[in-house]
């Protein structure tokens, strides 16, 4: 199927964001630190800490960053309101370190999604559709290479792959019983997959903070680049949906993976 020549221009941007470099070389580029040396500062345990928090975060983000907005597909996201508050919280974060991750993360990682869902808005998706509110949740799966990723498992499409039916499953769970079951074995088993590719961006997060030069400051700055990371990724990701629902999927991918 030929593309308009804007929608393929849409398409080209949507792959600049999808496919850039992740949160730790952003990070690094920014200060001219390299986030493996806050790992070396951070205690024994805190990669099982970290997962554990990510979990619980996302589990409890689920709904509640979609039910204050209104349903108006193609309504413009409001970027920079979503910016100032996670920075907020990321400032609190810098200053008190790991300890603050299971009060500061819940908080940003909500924000964040309600800013993921605007943007899926913005992008004419309806917030109180399903799978939009699956595809929402699916974003923090995504992102360029970060420290730990190769390029087979961190392609866009590939990400998409692997969560295809986990995906299904939940939103077919959603679909009979809605969220308040949050028990529900597809539903828990859909956001253990999307914790465990979170929890590697959380993870280089709190490496950055646990630098001793950037402090409160540099948490703040770091959760700035930690939720435009998120709202680039959105922004991409239902980029490509949108094109989807106009030219199907099987054409959108050939094409994206063309360019």
């Amino acid at each position: 199927m030929n593309f308009k020549h804007a929608d393929l221009d849409d398409l080209r941007n949507a792959k600049v964001l999808l496919e850039n470099p992740g949160l730790a070389a952003q990070i690094t580029n920014l200060f001219g630190v390299p986030v493996e040396k806050g790992f070396e500062l951070l205690p024994e345990n805190w990669r099982a800490k970290v997962t554990e928090i990510t979990h619980e975060a996302l589990s409890k983000a689920v709904d509640a960053a979609v039910l204050t907005m209104k349903d108006s597909p193609g309504m413009k996201a409001s970027d920079l309101w979503h910016k100032v508050a996670v920075a907020a919280s990321g400032g609190i974060g810098g200053f008190f370190g790991l300890p603050a991750l299971a009060i500061e993360l819940p908080i940003s990682t909500t924000i964040m999604l309600r800013s993921i869902s605007d943007i899926a808005r913005a992008e004419g998706e309806s917030v109180n559709d399903i799978g939009a509110k699956m595809a929402c949740i699916e974003v923090f799966s995504l992102g360029g290479p970060s420290i730990s990723d190769d390029a087979a498992e961190s392609g866009y499409y590939a990400i998409r792959t692997v969560l295809a039916k986990s995906l299904s499953l939940a939103a077919e769970h959603i679909a009979e019983r809605g969220l308040s079951e949050a028990g529900a074995p597809a539903l828990v088993q859909f956001i253990r997959k999307i914790s465990e590719r979170f929890s590697i961006h959380v993870s280089e997060k709190m490496a950055a903070q646990s630098i001793p030069v950037l402090g409160a400051a540099g948490g703040a700055i770091i959760n700035t680049l930690f939720i435009d990371h998120f709202q680039d990724m959105a922004r991409g990701h239902f980029i490509v949906r949108r094109l989807e629902r106009k030219y199907g999927e099987e054409s959108v991918e050939a094409t994206y993976n063309s360019l």
